[in-house]
């Protein structure tokens, strides 16, 4: 770089710092709890500004990126003479900024922004750290839209905290050309920002001929929902392409259907399949996607340690800020806090959250007590007992002594996260109904039909949750609970431990059977996916294809040993008739389970794994 380069750089990194806070980040204990200080000084004189815990990750990467920009400032001037530097008293401003035509490069200045934005070389040095890191499928639609013909759309990278959004962005950056990057921008959103400040900051990187604009956060602007359409209306359709970005994903949908209409393509993150964890984190088998999964997250070879679903307060602290809040917040500025329906006396009395949480814990709770009762003549823990007196090495008549009342009632008094007394607003039917629509707008939940042979009238449903570690952490805290029964306390630590895991490996079956369900439906749009009940036993999985009139039917089974026991629904003649005639012919018998890939008796045997990674890619609504 010449000595006019070196200056006009040196000019750009002061116009940067300029708009970057300076100081530290301190927190202090306070009556048991941890607040945030942003320190600083006016004058000499230290000062200190209280900071939302939200906000503080993104406080500390602006700190540290002004540091870093200070020492390349350290590193320029030593390249300089000393008298060539301090003879440019005038700022420099490039011919450029007055001819909207002009191409920009990465080292022309642009400044007076309202917002945290980043242009040029910062985003590769944004880029890097993900360099490595393997793509989502979503990323492939990304792409098409940052480099198609088509314009007066946005793209909208929709989903829940740590689902992979700003990664996506990361290495959509590491794919651009020097010329391409020159022309992008990063707007990194605060709470305190206003759809006016980013109109501000949008028509200077117009005037400068930027053409990407990627937006993150944009949710925390409070006029959001109701101003979105300026950024398809105003900027995309004069030839930007806008992406954005955010955790409050229902604000998203919000503004879809408030403002942006079919000016917007969403692409949904929050659902990561079986195949998206295995081969973009790199994390293999079925038990740890049945524990862990649900998040991107990455710890390495700690990763069970570090997961966001590692631990029930982990999992739980997910649920309140990525979940809860996030429905809470869109609530509040959507139609100017006017949707909240039967949810606003919730609202108004700081319940909502909590309400959000309970409804969470409830539909785990459920499932949980269903599990452990699902015998279909008596109510008891008949599935885990039986399993338990048949095991082949350890055999055992614990949960026959069980007071399975005692241990029944003790499950369903964990169905409420606060004492009853607290509560201010009971929690009716209508608000459950209201929370289960939003967590079905924010993909964390989808519905599997269940239907009934003889009896066709009837019909039911299953919740699934579309991220297996929370289910897991809450529903494994649960089970914790029998060993507030007196015969368990009798036991030894290794028996307790024992009865624990042979419960807990019933849990990770039922969720096995609820993977494959929801999985098999997205990648079957066209085809119905339904469990098939009898008066005596089911089929775990049916998926049926109506306009060629056969079906297939399946058993999923949380072993990796074969036996008979496995497919005896599958081989009863009777009920293969009665699905036959209501379904079409039956083309095949499966188990799905954890061993390798056999044949029995006319029944085959695929491992659950490879049958997921091997599902055709999503389509649909949850598609992306």
């Amino acid at each position: 770089m010449n000595q006019r380069g070196i200056i006009n750089r040196i000019a750009e990194l002061k116009t940067q710092i300029a708009s970057l806070p300076s100081g530290s980040v301190t927190k202090k204990r306070v009556n048991g709890r941890i607040y945030f200080y942003h320190r600083f000084s006016v004058d000499g004189k230290r000062k200190e500004k209280y900071i939302p815990a939200e906000e503080v990750e993104n406080l500390r990467q602006r700190i540290d990126y002004r540091k870093s920009l200070q020492s390349e400032i350290k590193e320029l001037e030593n390249q300089l003479p000393e008298t060539s530097y301090f003879v440019e008293e005038a700022p420099f401003v490039p011919s450029y900024v007055s001819d909207v035509s002009a191409p920009y490069t990465p080292s022309m200045p642009v400044s007076g922004f309202s917002l945290s934005v980043r242009i040029g070389s910062e985003l590769r040095k944004l880029a890097a750290a993900v360099k490595g890191y393997k793509k989502r499928e979503c990323f492939g639609r990304l792409h098409d839209y940052v480099y198609g013909q088509g314009y007066d759309k946005v793209f909208i990278l929709y989903g829940l905290r740590r689902t992979g959004k700003t990664t996506l962005i990361r290495q959509i950056f590491n794919e651009m050309t020097d010329e391409e990057l020159g022309r992008s921008a990063f707007i990194q959103v605060m709470p305190r920002d206003t759809m006016a400040d980013l109109n501000r900051d949008l028509r200077i990187l117009e005037r400068n001929g930027f053409r990407y604009v990627f937006i993150d956060e944009v949710t925390l602007i409070e006029d959001f929902i109701e101003g979105a359409a300026l950024l398809s209306d105003i900027f995309a359709a004069g030839g930007m392409k806008i992406v954005l970005s955010g955790t409050d994903s229902l604000g998203f949908v919000f503004a879809e259907d408030e403002q942006l209409y079919d000016r917007c393509i969403l692409a949904h993150t929050t659902f990561i399949p079986y195949r998206e964890f295995d081969k973009v984190l790199g994390i293999h088998g079925i038990d740890e996607y049945i524990r862990y999964g649900g998040t991107m997250s990455l710890g390495g070879t700690h990763y069970n340690e570090t997961s966001t679903f590692s631990t029930k307060k982990k999992t739980d602290e997910y649920v309140d800020t990525a979940i809860a809040e996030n429905i809470q917040h869109s609530l509040k500025h959507y139609q100017h806090g006017g949707h909240f329906r039967s949810l606003r006396e919730l609202y108004e009395e700081d319940e909502l959250t909590g309400a959000i949480n309970r409804v969470v814990e409830d539909m785990n709770h459920r499932f949980t007590i269903e599990v452990l009762t699902r015998d279909f003549k008596s109510s008891d823990l008949s599935v885990s007992a039986g399993n338990l007196r048949r095991d082949r090495e350890n055999p055992t008549d614990i949960l026959d002594r069980v007071n399975v009342s005692e241990v029944t009632e003790n499950l369903k008094k964990l169905l409420d996260i606060r004492d009853k007394s607290e509560h201010t607003v009971k929690i009716e039917e209508s608000h459950a109904a209201e929370i289960r629509e939003y967590l079905d707008l924010l993909d964390m939940t989808g519905e599997v039909e269940v239907r009934y042979l003889p009896d066709v009238s009837r019909t039911g449903t299953r919740t699934v949750i579309s991220q297996p570690g929370i289910r897991y952490a809450q529903a494994g805290a649960l089970i914790r609970s029998l060993l507030l029964d007196e015969t368990f306390k009798a036991l030894s630590l290794p028996e307790r431990n024992y009865v624990q895991q042979r419960i807990l490996s019933e849990i990770k079956g039922r969720m096995m059977e609820d993977i494959v369900l929801l999985e098999t439906k997205l990648a079957n749009p066209d085809k119905e996916v339904f469990v098939l009940q009898f008066p005596v036993g089911e089929f775990d999985m049916v998926v049926a294809d109506s306009e060629s009139g056969t079906c297939e039917i399946f058993e999923i089974k949380h072993s990796d040993r074969i036996s008979p026991e496995q497919y005896r629904h599958l081989a009863d003649r009777e009920k293969c008739a009665l699905a036959e005639h209501r379904y079409g012919r039956i083309t095949k018998k499966t188990v799905l389970y954890r061993g390798k890939p056999a044949a029995e008796n006319g029944i085959e045997f695929e491992n659950v794994e490879s049958y997921l990674l091997n599902l055709a890619r999503l389509s649909g609504r949850r598609s992306g």
